[in-house]
């Protein structure tokens, strides 16, 4: 039967993980799959272990690559999928059991998605990965993933299922000097769709040290930084038409500050409870205002830049007693 979902597996030198995360593809409840494991660039023995899978299983395919290329790997399977679904897993880590069949039955049922995540197991210690793990399950609605889409990526990219035809309109993976899944992510909200959710685990993240997000300077706090940075002024400051208004004149607002003025915006001042700070400058001259002073909403964007979750929950909490409405009169940034 044909498959209705193809699982695309990226693999670089991973013979330590793969037969794992092979075998949690493999015993999904939901079995009309195709598993393509893209092997880029492997000298340790992955891609015998991934033809002996393909020798094992009909359902399993392999594509050869000579050289290390997640971005090429990614769109090789995107390219050559023959279900209107595609789930993503990485090669260190695993697929719980019911997965598919959530994310296959959700995607059925809202035909205006054109993604969805589910819930992501941290397996690792405190500290590492765990707090982002907490953050993305927190995000509960698809207006969630929108409105906090400049923290950091709404979706972890190997617990995403995604609709092979919207993928292939926005042209798949992109190269360049940032993380391709957030790159991903955030170009597809700003096209206008509607990344869903189901409360089945979708992904056991394993915190593994070689992790990319540990070892390549793509996924460095500035490049993710500078990627946001492009896409609030390709998207809610596009073409210099509206100012912003930085809540936290702390080194996170400030680095946001001197970024976004580098790329032509207005940043017009900053907001702070400091009181030491509060009509002074920062940022080469950007001033520092009380929250009573910065009034009602306006045409202005309040970008929240402070230093902590629990804070920025509570500006948040703050703008919208006062009759802010999230993404039209702010967004939190990180």
């Amino acid at each position: 039967m044909k498959p209705r979902v193809t699982v695309a597996l990226p693999v670089h030198n991973a013979a330590g993980t793969l037969p794992e995360t092979v075998a949690s593809v493999r015993a999904q409840s939901f079995e009309r799959w195709e598993l393509v494991i893209a092997c880029n660039g492997c000298t340790d023995g992955s891609v015998e272990i991934a033809q002996g899978a393909a020798g094992a299983d009909p359902r399993i395919r392999v594509e050869v690559m000579p050289h290390p290329d997640l971005v090429g790997a990614c769109n090789l399977i995107l390219e050559g999928a023959t279900a209107s679904l595609m789930a993503r897993i990485d090669a260190d880590d695993l697929m719980p059991r019911g997965r598919l069949a959530a994310q296959v039955a959700a995607m059925d049922a809202h035909p205006e998605w054109a993604a969805c995540t589910g819930h992501v197991v941290h397996a690792g210690g405190p500290g590492g990965m765990a707090r982002h793990v907490d953050w993305l399950n927190g995000l509960l609605t698809s207006s969630d993933m929108r409105v906090q889409r400049f923290v950091d990526s709404p979706v972890a990219n190997p617990s995403a299922t995604m609709r092979v035809g919207a993928m292939r309109q926005l042209g798949g993976y992109r190269r360049g000097a940032f993380a391709e899944d957030y790159d991903f992510w955030l170009r597809l909200l700003e096209a206008g769709a509607t990344i869903g959710r189901v409360e089945a685990p979708a992904l056991v993240w394993r915190d593994l040290p070689t992790r990319l997000t540990r070892t390549d300077s793509r996924y460095a706090v500035d490049a993710m930084r500078d990627l946001k940075h492009r896409f609030l002024m390709s998207g809610p400051l596009a073409h210099g038409e509206r100012s912003c208004v930085i809540w936290g004149s702390g080194p996170y607002g400030k680095r946001h500050a001197r970024g976004l003025r580098s790329l032509g915006a207005h940043v017009e001042a900053f907001v702070d409870i400091d009181p030491r700070k509060i009509g002074g400058m920062a940022a080469g001259g950007v001033p520092v205002m009380s929250p009573e002073q910065l009034g009602p909403p306006s045409a202005k964007l309040v970008l929240i830049a402070v230093a902590s979750r629990g804070a920025r929950k509570e500006v948040m909490s703050r703008l919208a007693a006062a009759g802010f409405v999230p993404e039209l009169d702010y967004l939190p940034v990180q």
